[in-house]
């Protein structure tokens, strides 16, 4: 697994929670770009293999009527309280997946529209392996104000596959953030 101590991440989620719920309180959703007329398809499971559970998401990414992207999104927001990222340095994740175009999605409140987030490039291969993602490599889109996210107020983090045409397979068994 990862090189970091356990005391220096903020662990969101190791998928070990047989309910359902996300080691920081909340549940994980499942959205795709028919929401906005799109034509993509997805699932997404919680997978029991003999050492470890894990996340996966799989589907198709279609650009047919302006689509192009399927996600999980865990919110990050308990109760009317947001997270707060600050002493964090980026986000940390076990992850595989195939080839395709991955990236993790954070949102603040400085994202007001439902289109808008920040985002960074998530590379996978087909074997487990940590991936750590800084904050400053994170950049904001469709947003009236580019630069990174607020880290004061952070509202949920998002596994997306999207931007090509492509069949999707990826999986997450831990995610958090690194000091």
């Amino acid at each position: 697994m990862a090189d970091t101590p356990p005391e220096s991440l903020l662990l969101l989620d190791d998928f070990t929670n047989a309910n359902g719920i996300s080691t920081h309180g909340t549940a994980w959703q499942s959205l795709t770009d028919r929401v906005m007329g799109g034509r993509s398809d997805m699932r997404a499971h919680i997978v029991q293999e003999p050492n470890s559970r894990f996340l996966r998401m799989t589907g198709r990414v279609s650009l047919e009527n302006n689509g192009g992207f399927i996600q999980v999104r865990l919110p990050l927001k308990n109760g009317e309280k947001r997270l707060d990222a600050r002493d964090y340095r980026g986000i940390e994740l076990d992850v595989r997946g195939s080839a395709g175009n991955y990236f993790v999605h954070v949102r603040t409140t400085q994202n007001l529209l439902p289109w808008s987030y920040y985002a960074a490039p998530l590379p996978v291969s087909a074997q487990w392996q940590t991936v750590r993602i800084p904050f400053d490599d994170f950049s904001g889109s469709s947003m009236f104000r580019r630069g990174t996210p607020n880290l004061r107020q952070l509202q949920s983090i998002a596994i997306v596959a999207g931007t090509t045409a492509f069949e999707a397979d990826i999986s997450v068994r831990r995610i958090g953030m690194y000091r």
